[in-house]
């Protein structure tokens, strides 16, 4: 690590915990974008707020160069009460940082205090602060407010904490990295009748159930087996009582993809199966899908540029590429369909055995905020680095 870090280490704490207090759900940010915006300001940069209602964009220019660059941080928080004891617990109920965004936020904001103080680049900084990460497609959402086209930047990066990978360890990995995720609601639509007289209903639970089974045989029998895939159905409901045949039933999937072809094949046999099953009973389906979140696909000459540069700056012993992708989501994965980046794992591990994200007991690592914002600072300076 090239920079010290020991002297902003108190006042990266600080912010992390102070955002941990007040977290807030997508799109209602309103404090942390205050306070966000606020710092930013005094910090000398041109602050853009209200993209995508409670999103920022700070922007900073030194020197004579073209060049651009977007670094992003997500700042939205999950609907979980917390359960970690700590003093600076979330002063929200039922709302808290379990997924380690108020971390994110508190390296990006280190990391522009030392770049303007630094001024060590020629060209053109955009720190991208995203509200709704979590499943509202904030990243979407700013880009329909033309962030890219108000902000033009010539790569653009993000990265995620993660608290089952050793401290300190950046990962990478070229191509799909975590997949798309889309949701569908079928609804099967029966004719209710007495328990006791199955004859003279046409049962949706038994239809119902005939879909899920038939589901199953997408990803084993539809899908390549080395293509990444999932179909869950994860809830199923119909019925009050025992000896009432009732007239639908419901069910919701999570749609998993790394591909673009294999998420339209995922839509299309699910519309077949559902569609088929349900008139072999006599029944007819209405099908609600959602496309969400698209595969997140890094780019190959970002993420080269990427691990080198970790490589200098952690040491070839902290870098290691995954061994196969997530089949979580993420909606920086919009961003790459528009602009060349890529998105790394940083490994925040305390014990080995830590709370998993989005558990209530999870708590950011704050050890790796100087990691992590030092190496932003390292980033922007050495891609807007002069001639």
């Amino acid at each position: 690590m090239t920079l010290q870090t020991s002297n902003i280490m108190p006042d990266l704490v600080a912010t992390r915990r102070h955002l941990h207090q007040i977290p807030e759900i997508g799109l209602s940010e309103f404090k942390t974008s205050d306070f966000v915006a606020e710092a930013l300001t005094d910090m000398g940069y041109e602050v853009t707020r209200g993209i995508a209602k409670t999103g920022i964009v700070a922007t900073l220019k030194n020197g004579t160069s073209a060049r651009s660059v977007g670094i992003r941080a997500d700042f939205d928080a999950l609907p979980i009460q917390e359960e970690t004891g700590v003093d600076y617990a979330s002063t929200h109920p039922g709302v808290m940082h379990a997924c380690g965004h108020d971390g994110h936020t508190a390296m990006l904001l280190g990391a522009a205090k030392m770049l303007a103080e630094r001024r060590q680049f020629d060209g053109t900084l955009h720190l991208i602060f995203q509200p709704a990460e979590e499943n509202l497609a904030g990243a979407r959402l700013m880009m329909e407010d033309g962030l890219f086209e108000r902000f033009p930047c010539d790569a653009v990066f993000g990265l995620h904490n993660e608290p089952s990978l050793p401290f300190g360890q950046f990962t990478f990995l070229e191509g799909p990295m975590m997949a798309a995720a889309d949701e569908c609601k079928i609804t099967v639509i029966g004719q209710g009748g007495h328990g006791a007289e199955p004859q003279a209903a046409a049962d949706p639970i038994v239809c119902g159930a005939s879909i899920i089974m038939a589901l199953q045989t997408i990803a084993s029998r539809n899908i390549h087996p080395l293509q990444g895939s999932v179909v869950t159905v994860g809830a199923f409901h119909s019925g009050v009582a025992s000896n009432v045949i009732p007239e639908r039933a419901e069910m919701n999937l999570t749609v998993r993809a790394l591909d673009s072809d294999v998420r339209d094949e995922l839509e299309r046999r699910i519309r077949l199966i559902a569609e088929g099953q349900a008139a072999s009973y006599g029944m007819h389906v209405e099908i609600d899908y959602e496309r969400g979140y698209p595969p997140m696909v890094n780019h190959k000459a970002e993420t080269d540029y990427l691990r080198a540069l970790a490589t200098r700056f952690a040491g070839a012993d902290k870098v290691t590429d995954l061994a196969r992708p997530f089949m979580g989501s993420e909606d920086f994965a919009f961003f790459l369909e528009e602009v060349p980046g890529s998105y790394f794992m940083l490994g925040t591990a305390r014990t080995g055995n830590d709370p998993a994200l989005h558990n209530p007991k999870y708590d950011f690592n704050d050890d790796i905020l100087p990691v992590g914002a030092t190496f932003w600072v390292e980033l922007a300076e050495d891609f807007l680095k002069g001639a």
